[in-house]
């Protein structure tokens, strides 16, 4: 496919927002990509997944290369367990699905993330007490700027909360395919984080498969968030703040409903929702752009903003959060 010129990247970024790429291509193929890649007429180039994860404020003057390397294989399989590999241009949400009509368990907590496989490892995505990390076995990529593949098993992925050694070094290398270590019989079901054990309940389901597990958690994020292709959105917007201890007994102080999640013996994870929503800022809308009604960490698009609309919001939001309870919040979302 030749390189176009002045695309718009509004189909391409969950957010729906309307900048222009002055140079963009898709590859479908190892192949595709080293050699775009190679092109020293284009020394800039952003590569852009399913664009869950990023707030566009601008044009882009870059080389805008769209990941669309798609496939699933199985690697190794026994009785107990399966390693599975996914290209990175896969969607997360149609690999979980394709995990569970094979009954491969563990990730079943991580249904209708948005966003592609390559990108998942990034941000070591989570949701219910499961993160990406869990089944992570290795990932492929090209390390930029030689072009040498590489692969990263988990001990050099540097995994923490929402984060990885490829976000720490961004634009160093280009992840092409991931592998995961799935069980095959007697999963360890993750059921009490958040609302999946109530929901499982309304579900009726005593002894739930990961199925179920999957089903209760597109029904409640399907309550909660969004549909992207409905109303612009990037999904959690900020990251849940780690505080000290000491911090979080002055919170409690004046705020003794205050949720939590210890992290270690010193710290304390605080739910960023309970934060926005707590400083009257859920369900706020600004005109075309706001907070989502039924989930404060959700920024939407309804059509029209632009990623400065946005990105002044979440500056708002930081600003309005560190007055009232001393908290610092980082933006979960990458902003280009």
């Amino acid at each position: 496919m030749p390189i176009q010129n002045n695309i718009s990247l509004k189909p391409y970024n969950t957010f729906g927002i309307d900048v222009s790429a002055k140079y963009f291509i898709s590859v479908s193929s190892l192949n595709e990509l080293k050699s775009v890649l190679a092109l020293e007429e284009y020394p800039n180039k952003l590569i852009l997944g399913g664009g869950s994860n990023m707030l566009l404020t601008k044009n882009q003057d870059k080389l805008v290369i769209h990941l669309n390397l798609k496939g699933i294989e199985i690697i190794v399989e026994n009785d107990e367990f399966v390693i599975v590999k996914a290209n990175a241009g896969e969607n997360w949400h149609e690999f979980v699905l394709w995990c569970m009509d094979k009954n491969f368990g563990g990730i079943e907590n991580l249904s209708l993330i948005p966003g592609n496989v390559g990108t998942a490892p990034i941000q070591n995505i989570g949701a219910y007490g499961v993160e990406l990390k869990d089944t992570f076995v290795s990932c492929e990529t090209f390390a930029l700027p030689d072009l040498s593949m590489h692969t990263f098993f988990k001990s050099e992925c540097l995994f923490g909360y929402r984060d990885s050694i490829f976000k720490q070094q961004k634009d160093r290398y280009v992840i092409t395919s991931v592998s995961f270590k799935f069980t095959k019989h007697n999963h360890k079901l993750n059921i009490q984080y958040g609302t999946i054990a109530s929901e499982l309940e309304l579900m009726n389901v005593v002894n739930p498969t990961i199925q179920d597990i999957s089903k209760a958690v597109i029904s409640i994020r399907e309550s909660k968030l969004p549909n992207p292709k409905i109303i612009g959105n990037s999904g959690s917007f900020f990251k849940n703040p780690v505080i000290s201890k000491k911090q979080f007994e002055d919170l409690l102080q004046n705020f003794p409903d205050a949720p939590s999640y210890p992290v270690s013996e010193n710290e304390i994870k605080v739910p960023a929702g309970w934060l926005i929503e707590k400083a009257g800022f859920k369900g706020k809308r600004f005109g075309c752009y706001g907070v989502h009604k039924n989930q404060a960490l959700v920024l939407v698009n309804y059509g029209g903003a632009n990623g400065n609309d946005l990105l002044n919001l979440s500056k708002l939001i930081q600003k309005t959060i560190l007055r009232l309870f001393n908290i610092s919040m980082e933006a979960e979302v990458n902003i280009l």
